[in-house]
């Protein structure tokens, strides 16, 4: 149940950093709209430029922090929330057992052609 919370919350985050970036484009388009003006408002625009600014800035660290948690989980590092690890062990597990198998029947079999 908690793995389903924490991709609910990348999700969310993700919509966040959605949202940003529309507000990140209606920044630009009003600088460059302010800024195609004759007589422009130096004050708006130091505002959407500094809006802009901080907007991309917040947008490349949450992505940033995003790329890196994908990269974790894609490698199999161990994470907040992953299975990978547990499982990959238990497969391996189980693939040793499946070989011990096979090598104790190679073992029985020769034993019963020495035997006869």
């Amino acid at each position: 149940m908690a793995t389903y919370s924490l991709a609910n919350e990348r999700l969310r985050a993700l919509e966040d950093i959605e949202r940003e970036i529309g507000a990140i484009l209606q920044n630009a388009g009003t600088v460059i709209l302010e800024l195609s003006k004759e007589k422009t408002n130096e004050r708006l625009l130091d505002r959407q430029a500094a809006a802009f600014t901080a907007s991309v800035q917040h947008v490349e660290a949450e992505l940033s922090g995003q790329i890196r948690y994908l990269t974790q989980v894609a490698t199999g590092q161990p994470h907040e929330g992953s299975s990978y690890s547990s499982r990959k062990d238990c497969q391996m597990a189980l693939k040793r057992v499946d070989y011990a198998r096979l090598k104790l029947s190679d073992v029985a079999r020769t034993c019963e052609q020495m035997l006869e």
